[in-house]
């Protein structure tokens, strides 16, 4: 079987009724991306960030994946899939896929301070002050910017190994994430799944300019 890797970020989600952050009336219209996703906006002013994430939560729980989560899902009838994504939520899981790689960790989870300590908990709200049961503060066991990217190594090793990459809802611009695509071999088949334009730098890039749904109804379409 082919192997097949998707590069997925928050336009893959959005029609499902996740608020993306770069756009028009996104999330860092509301809050100051430092202030919610950086280990220094943590260590400033964790009840916000506590307050910011359980509402993600909240939001998580009122949607359910769409047909372009569904899609890439039915493609392990034909394809080895993995999908690599930058978003926190939980929709390619319950659409179905089985091998998915959350880079920038994930919004069910909570950890202690040091991460050694991880506890699923859903999509209820966590308490200001609630602890671990090392002593530390209960975090969100998300990645955010001023920390390292535990997955990327293992990330890169399955894009240099794939035979087709797509990329869906993301603007390749958020490191080190956007340089996974320089690990990809050099015969390799690249799709784009975006309606806007996303400059990716490789010379034959096969586009098709939809939202993810729409996309990867074109996109099942040319690979089966």
């Amino acid at each position: 079987m082919k192997r097949i890797v998707f590069l997925t970020g928050a336009g893959m989600s959005e029609e499902s009724g996740i608020s993306t952050f770069r756009d028009s009336g996104g999330l860092w219209e509301k809050y100051d991306v430092m202030e919610v996703a950086s280990i220094e906006g943590w260590r400033k002013n964790s009840d916000l960030m506590i307050k910011f994430y359980n509402e993600r939560r909240a939001q998580l729980d009122k949607v359910v994946p769409n047909d372009g989560h569904k899609l890439i899902a039915q493609l392990e009838s034909h394809f080895q899939v993995t999908v690599i994504t930058q978003n926190v939520d939980n929709l390619h899981e319950r659409a179905g896929s089985l091998d998915v790689i959350h880079l920038h960790g994930e919004l069910t989870k909570v950890c202690n301070e040091s991460k050694s300590e991880v506890y699923d908990i859903g999509t209820r709200a966590i308490e200001i002050g609630e602890k671990a049961d090392d002593g530390s503060k209960l975090r969100p066991f998300i990645v955010w910017f001023g920390e390292a990217v535990p997955l990327i190594e293992k990330a890169a090793n399955i894009v240099s190994n794939a035979d087709i990459i797509v990329i869906i809802g993301t603007s390749m611009q958020v490191y080190p994430a956007a340089g996974l695509i320089h690990y990809a071999k050099q015969n390799v088949q690249i799709f784009l799944i975006d309606p806007s334009d996303v400059d990716i730098p490789f010379a034959s890039v096969n586009v098709i300019k939809e939202k993810a749904s729409v996309g990867m109804r074109i996109l099942t379409e040319k690979l089966l």
